[in-house]
């Protein structure tokens, strides 16, 4: 936890990134009220820090034009949730940025104090990050470019493979990007469909910015659209079962940006797309609970192979 001075100190680090700050936002950055924010500001013009306030509507709190310190010191906490966080880096997918990486780590490890130092290198040695096999690499270029899209607020143009490998050329307006389940997403409207579409970006080709703007719907929230729709993102079968358990219970069981999940009978409709039936199958096998597939056939079917295998081996 930071002390009075470290969160002095963090304010002038967010005034020295940004060329304007609201009072507002450093409130809810620093979990702060405002009240507390202009003590913060303050102490700092006590140190004769020139931070300029702008009062009223639309008011904030900018540095003096010009003026920059040297960076400043890291405490051992901000040190190693640097270093933890450049090392989950390879856990997104982004294989491109681990030159960058083991840069960042170097030049980090070079400007701290002894004891710091000391703290960072135990990262490294007792602490293990396992990339596990759901994380598809992705494009790091792909992913900058959609992002200064969305920033820009305008089109993109690229390739892209579909599930079935099918491969077509989309324009598209990007309103997000999100880091789900190993995979990375861009969500926007697709002008070749006409309505809001969902695009893996490791199937994204060749995307280049084009000079239409757009503007973004107000108030879009990807995480909340992704909810909706990602359970049946780009699968091959949609399934749809019924089990005997209560939806507060059926919610620790299930990662809910996998499954769709609704209370019904007594009990919870669980509706969510997978390409691979046996091993969905197994895992509500594992629930310990009374079990109604409802579609697909397919999926009936997975539930009689795993039962042959399993009067094999009890036999």
């Amino acid at each position: 936890m930071y002390d009075p001075i470290m969160r002095v100190l963090t304010v002038l680090e967010i005034l020295q990134a940004r060329e304007q700050v609201s009072g507002a936002e450093l409130a809810e950055r620093m979990e702060v009220n405002l009240r507390t924010v202009q003590r913060y500001v303050a102490r700092l013009q006590d140190l004769c820090i020139p931070v300029e306030s702008v009062r009223g509507p639309g008011g904030f709190y900018r540095l003096k034009p010009g003026f920059r310190l040297p960076p400043l010191m890291f405490t051992d906490e901000e040190a190693f949730a640097l270093t933890l966080g450049l090392r989950a880096l390879r856990h997104l997918g982004l294989a491109a940025f681990a030159p960058a990486t083991e840069g960042a780590a170097a030049k980090l490890g070079r400007v701290l104090p002894g004891t710091v130092r000391e703290s960072v290198e135990t990262v490294g040695e007792v602490v293990a990050l396992e990339t596990g096999p759901w994380v598809i690499s992705t494009s790091a270029e792909s992913l900058i470019r959609v992002a200064t899209a969305i920033r820009a607020r305008r089109r993109i143009e690229f390739g892209y493979q579909s599930h079935e490998g099918v491969v077509s050329r989309r324009a598209v307006e990007p309103y997000g990007v999100v880091h789900v389940d190993g995979r990375w997403y861009v969500a926007g409207r697709c002008l070749l469909r006409q309505d809001l579409r969902t695009f893996r970006l490791d199937r994204v080709r060749d995307p280049e910015l084009r000079e239409e703007g757009f503007e973004r719907p107000a108030g879009f929230d990807i995480t909340a659209y992704l909810r909706q729709g990602m359970p049946w993102v780009q699968s091959r079968y949609r399934i749809e079962v019924w089990v005997d358990a209560p939806l507060v219970k059926a919610r620790e069981w299930f990662v809910p940006h996998r499954v769709s999940l609704a209370e019904e009978d007594g009990g919870t409709t669980i509706r969510c797309g997978r390409d691979s039936l046996e091993p969905f199958a197994a895992i509500l096998l594992s629930l310990g609970v009374r079990l109604e597939v409802r579609n697909p056939p397919e999926f009936k079917a997975a539930f009689a192979r795993l039962a042959e295998r399993a009067m094999e081996a009890a036999s």
